[in-house]
C-alpha cells in the first residue's frame, strides 16, 4: 500500500518549508528511519528521515519547491505500484519507478572529481545551498558536476568536489580561475595544506588585481542573476516589516565606560571562565529587564502581556540571514550560567541544530554588531517583543572628567567606552522609562558587582 510523505510541521510558527535536497532518485529503495530530504524552514535547515519502507514511486515537488505543511510531496510503496489517483492525474509513478534492480546506479549520475567541460560565461543552474557552500571554500561552481535535475549542481555534488580537491582560500580560488590555473598540481602552505596565493604559480600581492582585470573574470562578474529568497530571508523580511508597520519604533541612546567591566572579565578569564562582553550586557539587561517589567512586557491587541519570566534573544549572524536564540530565565541564571548557555546556543545555531524551543518565547533581545567595527547603529524590534539594545564597538575614547570639587580644572582622560541604543515600542514604553532603564543598564555595566 501507497504512502504519502507530506511536508512536516517543525515548530508552532512553521507554515511552509523548502525542499533543499532530495537523497533519494524516483525508483530507488528507502527504509524507514533513513535519511529522504532536506528542508529549509524559517529558522532552519533539517534533514528529514523516512518514515516507512519502500520505492520512492513518485517526487511531487523538486528541489526548490516552496511547500505548504502536511501537503503531500512524496510517494512511498511497491515496485511498479499505480499511484496515479493519489498525485492528481499525474504521469504513472510505476513509469518513471522501474524496479529496483533496473534502477541506475547513483554513481553513474554523480561523476566525481573531474571538472565539469562548460563553454565560457554558459549559465551554471545550482541550489543556493549549493552556492553558498562554494563560495565558502573558493569552490568554482561551473567546475562542479551536478547530480539534480537537469544537472543542477545541489550541495552535495559540491561537497563530493571539495572531497577530491585541495582545500583554497576564496582568493586564490579566484586567481587560479581568472588565470587557468589547475590547482590538483599546486602545493598549499596554509594550515591544512590550504592553498593561498602566494602559492600559486607567479603568485604575488600584484597578481590579485592583474588576475581580476582579465577578460573571462570581467565578463563573468557582469552577469545578473536572480535567486529566490531562503526561508530564512523571507522570515526576516516579513518580520522586520511587520516590525516597522506595527511598533511605534524610537530610539534612545547612551554611552557607558566599560572599564570595570573589562575587569570583572578579566577576572573570570583568571579563574578558566570564559566569559563575554556580550554576556555581560545580557546579564545586566536581564536585571534592569526585572527591575522594570513594562520594558519585558509585550502589546497583544489592546491589552498589556507582563511575563514573569525575563528571556534575553542574542542576535546571531549565519549563513544567509539573522537567527536570534533565546536565554532563557536570564534574571536567574547569573552571569556564568548566561555565559554557558550562550556557548551552547551560539554553536547550535551556526551547525544548523538549534529546535524550535531554543529560538522562541523572547521577551528583549541583545544585538552587537561592535566586533564589525561598528561605533553604533539602530536595530528593529523583533517582534512580539517591545525593545532592543543595540550594542556597538568598546573603543578608547577621551573623556571629559568634571571635578565635583570645583577644585583644579577638569581632566581629559581615555576611557573604554561603548554606545548603546535602545529602540522601544513607545505604544506601551514611555521615553522616560526608556531612558531610566538605559541609566540601570548602564548602573550594572559601571558597576558589574552588582551583575555577580
Amino acid at each position: 500500500m501507497a504512502t504519502i510523505v507530506i511536508m512536516p510541521k517543525q515548530g508552532l510558527m512553521m507554515e511552509e518549508g523548502t525542499i533543499t535536497s532530495w537523497l533519494k532518485k524516483e525508483g530507488e529503495a528507502v527504509t524507514a528511519g533513513e535519511p529522504l530530504f532536506e528542508m529549509e524552514t524559517d529558522k532552519l535547515t533539517i534533514t528529514m528521515d523516512a518514515e516507512a519502507s519502500g520505492t520512492l514511486l513518485k517526487i511531487l515537488h523538486p528541489e526548490g519547491d516552496v511547500v505548504p505543511i502536511t501537503q503531500p510531496i512524496a510517494v512511498l510503496g511497491e515496485p511498479g505500484e499505480d499511484v496515479s489517483a493519489l498525485v492528481g492525474g499525474d504521469a504513472a509513478p510505476a513509469q518513471a519507478a522501474a524496479p529496483a534492480e533496473a534502477a541506475p546506479a547513483p554513481a553513474a549520475e554523480a561523476p566525481a572529481a573531474p571538472a565539469v567541460e562548460r563553454a565560457p560565461g554558459e549559465r551554471v543552474f545550482s541550489s543556493p545551498r549549493a552556492r553558498l557552500r562554494a563560495e565558502e571554500n573558493g569552490v568554482n561552481i561551473a567546475a562542479v558536476p551536478g547530480s539534480g535535475p537537469d544537472g543542477l549542481v545541489i550541495e552535495r555534488d559540491v561537497n563530493a568536489y571539495m572531497a577530491n580537491k585541495p582545500a583554497v582560500t576564496p582568493l586564490a580560488a579566484n586567481i587560479a580561475k581568472a588565470q587557468g590555473v589547475d590547482l590538483s598540481g599546486v602545493t598549499g602552505t596554509g594550515s591544512n595544506g590550504k592553498i593561498k596565493v602566494f602559492d600559486l604559480p607567479g603568485g604575488s600581492p600584484a597578481a590579485a588585481p592583474a588576475a581580476q582585470e582579465s577578460p573571462a573574470a570581467v565578463q563573468q562578474s557582469r552577469d545578473t542573476r536572480t535567486e529566490k529568497m531562503s526561508g530564512m530571508r523571507k522570515a526576516i523580511s516579513r518580520n522586520m516589516l511587520a516590525s516597522k508597520e506595527t511598533n511605534a519604533q524610537t530610539n534612545h541612546r547612551i554611552k557607558v565606560d566599560m572599564t570595570a567591566a573589562i575587569a570583572l572579565r578579566k577576572q573570570y578569564k583568571d579563574l578558566g571562565i570564559k566569559i563575554s562582553y556580550n554576556d555581560i550586557i545580557v546579564r545586566a539587561c536581564a536585571k534592569a529587564l526585572a527591575d522594570m517589567p513594562i520594558v519585558n512586557a509585550s502589546v497583544e491587541g489592546d491589552s498589556i502581556l507582563y511575563h514573569d519570566y525575563v528571556n534575553v534573544g542574542t542576535a546571531v549572524s549565519v549563513p544567509g540571514g539573522l537567527i536570534v536564540p533565546v536565554i532563557k530565565d536570564a534574571d536567574i541564571i547569573g552571569l556564568s550560567g548566561i555565559a554557558a548557555r550562550s556557548a551552547e546556543l551560539i554553536e547550535k545555531a551556526r551547525d544548523g541544530k538549534l529546535t524550535d524551543a531554543d529560538y522562541h518565547g523572547g521577551t528583549f533581545t541583545v544585538s552587537s554588531l561592535g566586533m564589525f567595527d561598528l561605533d553604533d547603529f539602530v536595530a528593529i524590534i523583533n517582534p512580539p517583543e517591545s525593545a532592543i539594545l543595540a550594542v556597538g564597538k568598546i573603543a578608547k575614547t577621551p573623556v571629559v572628567v568634571t571635578n565635583e570639587e570645583g577644585e583644579g580644572e577638569d581632566a581629559i582622560v581615555i576611557k573604554s567606552m561603548c554606545a548603546l541604543c535602545l529602540s522601544y515600542d513607545h505604544r506601551i514604553i514611555d521615553g522616560a522609562e526608556a531612558a531610566k532603564f538605559l541609566q540601570k543598564v548602564k548602573n550594572y555595566l559601571q558597576n558589574p558587582v552588582l551583575l555577580i
